[in-house]
């Protein structure tokens, strides 16, 4: 059965950490978004808040989104062990370069600074449990490195940031 509170359990917050793979939804005036995450990308900060680092793609949504409404769900699944899932309902405040906290956010994580778009603070205003019953067993074997090795490329010819200011805001798909 189950279970919403206020903020991650330590039980929670363990789990997370060793996922491989998540969930981001939100929503906004345009469409419902909804990617999978991986890569070393999430960090729990304390009970109720978590970051997440961005890297550039094909659009970015995420951004949009967080500076429109600003509210987000991340759902952790269990593909190994014991079956649950851990949805997190959040408020995303994005932190970009060149901001004072974004320096110390980077410092959280093991990407290099010059591939990162942006992150999101999010602030955790509901958590829900429940047993996940009917995921199936999936193996994890490694992370694609092509994202990652793309953006290193880009950088290293200083395209990068040409690249992120063409990709800021996504088309309206309808």
């Amino acid at each position: 059965m189950g279970k919403q509170y206020k903020e991650l359990t330590a039980e929670d917050i363990e789990f997370i950490k060793k996922q491989k793979l998540f969930f981001i939804a939100s929503v906004s005036s345009h469409e419902v978004n909804l990617a999978p995450r991986g890569y070393d990308s999430i960090r729990v900060e304390d009970s109720s808040t978590m970051y997440m680092l961005d890297l550039p793609g094909s659009s970015n949504r995420t951004a949009r989104d967080s500076q429109e409404n600003g509210k987000f769900t991340l759902l952790f699944t269990a593909f190994e062990g014991d079956a649950r899932l851990v949805r997190v309902f959040c408020e995303a405040t994005m932190i970009q370069k060149g901001e004072e906290d974004f320096s110390k956010v980077c410092k959280k994580f093991v990407m290099p600074e010059d591939i990162i778009r942006q992150f999101f603070k999010f602030d955790i205003v509901a958590v829900e449990s429940s047993c996940g019953m009917s995921v199936p067993f999936m193996k994890y074997e490694e992370d694609r490195d092509a994202l990652k090795d793309w953006a290193i490329n880009q950088a290293q010819k200083d395209s990068l940031s040409d690249y992120i200011a063409k990709h800021e805001v996504p088309p309206k798909l309808w």
